[in-house]
């Protein structure tokens, strides 16, 4: 999916992406944004800068170098690294995920396949359904997070659900489809999913700072998840930890750790065809399913990707974002402008006021 040309017309201003910077410079010292951005134009950056802390108990400022838990962006990662073995002939997009990995006693339809887990087109039951409102924090009330440190550990908590609808007949955003391409690219590989992407798609794609870091270790230039305790006026009267609220470390639907630039030079990466091949990289980067319509866009998925697609048939924008307890984080291609940006943040609700003003702005708002 080519960019447009690149022409002095779509340059973002000068004084966009200086208003971009003011935004978030404002934020950081009304101790409202505690994060990183980066953004750019093909080759050319055009903002690379952080905010604010990165702990809430010893304040060290935020910088370039700052690893963010970028909770469900990690999906794509998940999604190039399975596509990397359709590509071997190790895995099959359209056959059972059943012929893959056993679930057998499970509730998981056997016509489920890998094409249905990657578009959110399967139909099994999450453990816990954003789009019911469904809270994952809530998970680990009465099983410890600590426990879940393997892919195969997610299994109990949504093997035996009900589906929502048979294979292939809806669109539901579903975080467990891709703990179950997860395991299909373990039984492909032989190698534990977080080592698989590690070398297979984060030393391919130049991510250097990138990892799965458990909250439990030492790690330098991790930054910690921390959400406001407001009182009922909204104030905000402390700041809570997000240790107990999903497991320690990352899995294949979420929780691996990346700076701002990592995250433009993977999809940077996945466009230069660094990661697949040309057929795979025209999939990846095509939108596969429609979820809904709004405001006169249609939103459509593909494999991990999200795409907004203007009525005339153009795509806007495709991105991923994520959210969790003390993390959220989104990344945004602009095929018109040929702009990607990139914003992590160590608290759930950090990004997205930033956010729809810098893509107001990117967008020419």
């Amino acid at each position: 999916m080519p960019d447009t040309p690149l022409t002095s017309a779509t340059m973002p201003a000068t004084a966009s992406i200086q208003a971009i910077h003011d935004l978030l410079a404002a934020a950081a010292a009304e101790d409202g944004f505690s994060g990183a951005v980066h953004i750019a134009q093909g080759a050319e950056p055009l903002l690379d800068a952080g905010y604010g802390v990165t702990s809430r108990r010893w304040h060290a400022p935020v910088t370039t170098a700052t690893r963010f838990d970028i909770a469900s962006i990690t999906k794509l990662f998940t999604a190039v690294a399975v596509l990397q073995q359709v590509e071997a002939g190790r895995l099959d997009l359209d056959a059972p995920i059943t012929d893959a990995i056993d679930l057998s006693g499970t509730t998981i339809a056997p016509t489920v396949t890998l094409r249905h887990l990657l578009t959110h087109t399967s139909g099994i039951g999450d453990d816990a359904d954003e789009e019911a409102g469904e809270s994952y924090e809530a998970l680990w009330l009465d099983r410890p997070c600590h426990t879940v440190t393997t892919t195969a550990d997610f299994l109990p908590q949504f093997a035996h659900k009900p589906a929502n609808f048979a294979p292939g007949e809806g669109c539901r955003y579903c975080n467990v489809g891709y703990v179950l391409a997860g395991l299909a690219l373990e039984a492909a590989t032989g190698t534990p999913y977080r080592d698989h992407v590690r070398e297979h798609v984060f030393a391919r794609a130049g991510m250097h700072s990138s990892g799965f870091f458990d909250m439990r270790d030492a790690v330098p230039d991790v930054a910690e998840g921390w959400d406001p305790v407001r009182d009922d006026d909204g104030a905000i009267t402390g700041w809570r930890s997000n240790i107990f609220c999903y497991p320690p470390i990352g899995s294949p639907d979420g929780g691996a750790h990346a700076t701002a630039r990592d995250l433009v030079r993977f999809l940077d990466a996945v466009r230069g065809g660094e990661l697949l091949g040309p057929e795979m990289t025209a999939a990846f980067l095509t939108p596969q399913v429609t979820h809904h319509e709004s405001e006169g866009r249609t939103v459509r998925y593909g494999f991990g990707l999200e795409f907004v697609v203007l009525p005339d048939g153009s795509v806007r924008s495709y991105s991923k974002d994520g959210i969790n307890a003390g993390a959220s984080a989104i990344l945004r291609h602009y095929p018109a402008s040929g702009v990607t940006v990139a914003l992590v943040t160590s608290s759930e609700a950090g990004a997205w006021a930033p956010f729809r003003r810098i893509d107001a702005l990117l967008d020419g708002g």
